[in-house]
């Protein structure tokens, strides 16, 4: 693609996630997609390859946008650490609302090898994981396991978010997030109580030789 078509593209990319939000877009062929975007099938295949490549750029977008919501929450200090998970929270589920079938209907294919959603594998969670472990430092977790409840809490996330789409049961879904909240500050309050390794070398020093149960 010429560099010069690239405002074009990510115009009709634009328009295209907008369309998806208000009604889906997975019912309208190729013909009837360009219609709504106030363009050509032809220009549709020679930006993204067929439908199916548009869409997949539409997960793309739509994460490169959660992914923005999250930088921008970090970085507005004046709010809670926990406030700022429960809002990405909520950002996260009001995109699914939308765009959540999308989302793992094309993560499917992309496990499978299809050629136009191979490309969404790229970054799928190591992208997320720096991100979300600067949201757990903010909440006090062990520096060492930030990475490792960044991990856990992006898996946590999507499976309940799937659970949402299959049950629609958003104040059961909500009540296990807060669970898992509740569950890393149960952590970080264990950590910041447990004494320092020094304190702990001391105290099995002064133990009885030989240890519990020694004669």
């Amino acid at each position: 693609m010429n560099p010069d078509d690239a405002p074009q593209r990510d115009r009709l990319i634009e328009n295209a996630v907008r369309l998806a939000a208000r009604g889906g877009i997975s019912h309208l062929s190729l013909r009837q997609l360009a219609a709504e975007l106030g363009t050509s099938h032809r220009m549709l295949i020679y930006y993204f390859g067929s439908k199916d490549g548009l869409v997949a750029e539409i997960v793309r977008v739509v994460q490169d946008q959660q992914r923005s919501a999250l930088d921008f929450l970090l970085h507005n200090d004046p709010l809670d650490p926990q406030e700022q998970a429960r809002l990405f929270w909520d950002h996260v589920v009001d995109a699914a609302s939308t765009f959540g079938p999308l989302f793992f209907e094309l993560t499917g294919q992309a496990l499978q090898g299809r050629p136009h959603t191979t490309g969404l594998l790229d970054g799928l969670v190591d992208m997320w994981i720096d991100p979300l472990a600067a949201l757990y430092l903010r909440q006090g977790v062990d520096p060492q396991q930030a990475s490792v409840h960044a991990r856990l809490g992006l898996a946590a996330a999507r499976g309940l978010l799937l659970d949402l789409l299959v049950t629609g049961d958003r104040p059961a879904v909500d009540a296990a997030m807060d669970l898992l909240g509740r569950m890393v500050q149960t952590e970080v309050a264990n950590t910041a109580a447990a004494p320092p390794p020094e304190s702990r070398g001391s105290a099995e020093c002064a133990s009885p030789p030989g240890g519990i149960g020694a004669p």
